[in-house]
């Protein structure tokens, strides 16, 4: 049976599966730091003389999304060299704002990825930019707590080949990966591997491996079995 492919129903009587390690997405599982991103683009914008705001809305329904199909949508019609000199903006503007920004860290994130890591090997994958990663544990103070990580702005590759990268160079012989949407859900399972989805992020999925409401049940559920 394909573990990626169990529905809701399937999940809550199948055998517990544990891990090796755990891979845990960013944006919608560990923090919400939509705010700060709909600014960076508005004021991205502003540095190429537009006057369109980017809102909150905007943002949340492209999260997970890489940078071209982002820009592709935000400026659609735009030309290739004009989207790259806006998305340079954008994290020129992001990065201008890393000292003020106050994302929203989950209940339990913290605490649980400490415990977590006293028995698992921790690591980062994301579709973000290039430094992402470092910045949200800078942010977070958690950068002793992973083994390793990779972000789409490394290669432009997709999530799925990134994640394979991800498992060959650290060896890893049964991994999971943990997000909050459908594309995560998919990814997994072109990677072939199990899907943890969490519903308090930002998007809803029918295939995973295993659901949580909160991030202090999955780390409890690791934990004790």
């Amino acid at each position: 049976m394909n573990m990626n492919k169990m529905k809701q129903s399937d999940c809550s009587t199948s055998p517990a599966f544990l891990p090796d390690s755990i891979i845990f997405d960013m944006d919608g599982t560990l923090w919400d730091n939509v705010d700060t991103y709909a600014i960076s683009w508005t004021r991205g914008l502003e540095k190429l003389g537009y006057s369109n705001k980017i809102s909150r809305d905007d943002i949340l329904g492209l999260m997970g999304k890489e940078a071209r199909l982002m820009l592709n949508t935000l400026v659609p019609g735009w030309t290739a060299a004009d989207q790259a000199r806006l998305f340079e903006a954008v994290i020129e503007s992001y990065q201008e704002l890393l000292p003020v920004m106050k994302p929203i860290i989950y209940d339990g994130v913290l605490e649980g990825l400490e415990r977590l890591s006293r028995r698992y090997p921790l690591f980062l994958l994301s579709n973000c930019e290039k430094g992402g990663l470092v910045n949200f544990m800078n942010h977070t103070k958690t950068s002793h707590l992973f083994m390793d990580y990779m972000e789409h702005g490394m290669n432009l590759q997709p999530k799925h080949h990134n994640l394979k990268l991800l498992i060959e160079k650290n060896k890893l012989k049964a991994p999971v990966y943990v997000g909050d949407t459908d594309s995560d859900s998919n990814q997994s399972a072109m990677a072939n591997v199990p899907f943890v989805f969490v519903t308090y992020g930002f998007g809803t999925t029918k295939n995973y491996t295993k659901q949580f409401d909160s991030f202090t049940q999955l780390v409890n559920y690791y934990l004790n079995n």
